[in-house]
């Protein structure tokens, strides 16, 4: 079973969002109620956690998380990486150092601000983590975990799509359903749009209804879900200009809104 659980379902303000007594930011409907962005994997025996944002340890004690195998950066920006101090839990808890992947870039940005994070050997109080290269185009795996990472454009910096699937006897290709994580966007480039192509689910940064310089608003990710054509779509990374029920129910069935602690399994 291939699961992926919704830590965090909103922007980098979070919802509610401070000082802000809005219909949203003061609705009763749970829905509402949106930590950072980020996702748990889970397949077979393997635990992945993808960013790590400033609600990092509430998400975990939230999701009753006790093991990872590994940690996934997506991009460096501060509401995916600032709760990586946290992880020490995990070596402390695993008596090992943690896999960590992201690219060079984000690994270059991480080294310069969370320097003392990186460690080959245990060091007590301290994270332990040990990077591991994602380079677009080149698949791996963490555990029974195979996941294919592909370049996209969040507009002041690139970013990585995941295409997800159960790791088989062969390294070289997919098996099982395939689930597409593809979160802060602005543009997919023609090549990543051929790559994510046809999943049976598609997790999809869309941040609100109205235009926004670094992120899919409504109409451009309803457009790339033509293109992609999933089975499934859920939408995240959603700000609070976006009420729950009201714009779920404009959607089309095959398109729903994510909200914080909803799991999605393929079998």
């Amino acid at each position: 079973m291939l699961s992926l659980e919704f830590l965090g379902s909103g922007t980098s303000t979070g919802v509610p969002t401070i000082g802000c007594a809005c219909a949203v930011c003061t609705s009763s409907d749970p829905r509402n109620k949106r930590l950072r962005p980020s996702v748990l994997l889970r397949g077979g025996e393997t635990t992945v956690v993808v960013d790590t944002g400033p609600d990092f340890r509430e998400q975990m004690l939230r999701a009753q998380v006790t093991q990872l195998d590994a940690v996934l950066i997506t991009h460096y920006h501060a509401d995916h990486v600032v709760g990586i101090d946290d992880l020490r839990r995990f070596n402390h808890l695993q008596k090992r150092v943690l896999d960590c992947w992201a690219t060079e870039a984000t690994q270059a940005r991480l080294r310069q601000c969370f320097g003392y994070v990186f460690s080959e050997t245990l060091r007590p109080g301290l994270p332990n983590l040990k990077a591991q290269t994602i380079t677009p185009g080149e698949p791996f795996a963490i555990g029974d975990l195979r996941l294919e990472p592909y370049e996209i454009d969040h507009h002041v910096m690139a970013n990585v799509a995941l295409k997800i699937t159960r790791a088989g006897s062969d390294p070289a290709r997919s098996e099982g359903p395939v689930l597409v994580y593809c979160m802060d966007v602005k543009r997919i480039p023609e090549a990543s749009y051929a790559a994510l192509a046809g999943a049976d689910i598609l997790i999809l940064d869309m941040l609100r209804e109205q235009p926004h310089p670094t992120h899919m608003n409504l109409e451009e990710s309803l457009a790339a879900v033509e293109r992609l054509k999933p089975k499934r779509t859920w939408f995240a990374h959603m700000g609070h200009e976006v009420d729950h029920a009201t714009l779920e129910a404009k959607l089309p069935p095959s398109i729903r809104l994510s909200y914080d602690g909803l799991i999605v399994r393929l079998p």
